[in-house]
């Protein structure tokens, strides 16, 4: 339950509520059901207005769940936990430009991410997510039967790895794990393992084809998913703002970090929390 103070918002009909008037730094225990029930139900939940130090963040993320320890990323040296979303002014690429859920490569994908806004360009950079929920309700009763059956395989080797997509990029040299090797199959269609709801479980960046199938294949079906995914109605636009913290679960949503502010910094610290197989 919110108190009276606290106000929430859709981002859309079908993905991602704002809310206002809630302290992350001494949140109750019943706010913190309360958000629970919203980050699995919509996707993302901002919460505007934070002013939380590197611990109070970390401490935070742990009343969630055990912190899922980037191998990736480039992190925070002071704080492991964290690791560092940014964009320098003279860098063209950003992490996070596709559409993508983190860590579908692994055998139990993180739940979700904590995004703390630290240095904001003085417009751009919003953040993009999808319901997956939304996905998969918008499919015909024959292909959810079909895609019931399937499971997908999952990988970042291409992305992360030394002839990956980011070692071709302004900004190669700040990733870490190039010999790290990724392989996870998990089902096509899954049920949330909180909300109890079915949604989607492949995606653009990490998804290389179906188990049993042939990439060539595979493409054609992965493209008619991905492009549902994404229907006008599907998405959210996440506007930041300094103080502002988004909360998203990697079950239920996509999201797409949008590039258009060559020229400036862009600083984000992101924990990410650890999962379960999904069924």
């Amino acid at each position: 339950m919110l108190a009276d103070t606290v106000s929430v918002r859709p981002l859309s009909p079908t993905c991602g509520l704002e809310v206002e008037g809630l302290d992350l730094r001494q949140i109750g225990e019943s706010e913190m059901t309360w958000l629970r029930s919203a980050v699995a139900d919509n996707g993302v939940v901002a919460v505007r207005g934070q002013d939380l130090s590197p611990e109070q963040h970390i401490a935070f993320a742990r009343q969630w769940g055990e912190i899922d320890y980037n191998r990736f990323f480039p992190i925070n040296e002071l704080y492991p936990e964290i690791a560092l979303v940014q964009k320098e002014e003279n860098q063209k690429v950003n992490i996070g430009g596709g559409w993508h859920t983190d860590h579908s490569y692994d055998v139990e994908p993180a739940m979700g991410s904590i995004l703390l806004a630290r240095e904001l360009p003085p417009s751009g950079g919003d953040t993009l997510f999808a319901s997956m929920y939304a996905a998969y309700d918008s499919l015909s009763d024959g292909l959810k039967a079909t895609l019931e059956t399937m499971r997908a395989v999952h990988t970042a080797d291409h992305i992360y790895g030394h002839d990956g997509a980011y070692a071709k990029t302004d900004i190669a040299s700040i990733f870490r794990g190039h010999d790290e090797h990724t392989l996870a199959v998990h089902p096509v269609i899954i049920t949330h393992p909180t909300s109890g709801r079915k949604a989607l479980y492949v995606n653009p960046s990490f998804t290389t084809r179906f188990d049993g199938w042939t990439r060539e294949e595979s493409l054609p079906l992965l493209q008619y998913l991905y492009a549902q995914a994404i229907a006008q109605d599907n998405v959210c636009t996440l506007q930041w703002k300094p103080g502002s913290i988004a909360i998203w679960d990697n079950r239920a949503s996509w999201h797409f970090a949008k590039n258009d502010y060559h020229g400036h910094r862009r600083v984000m610290h992101r924990i990410t929390i650890a999962g379960c197989a999904l069924s």
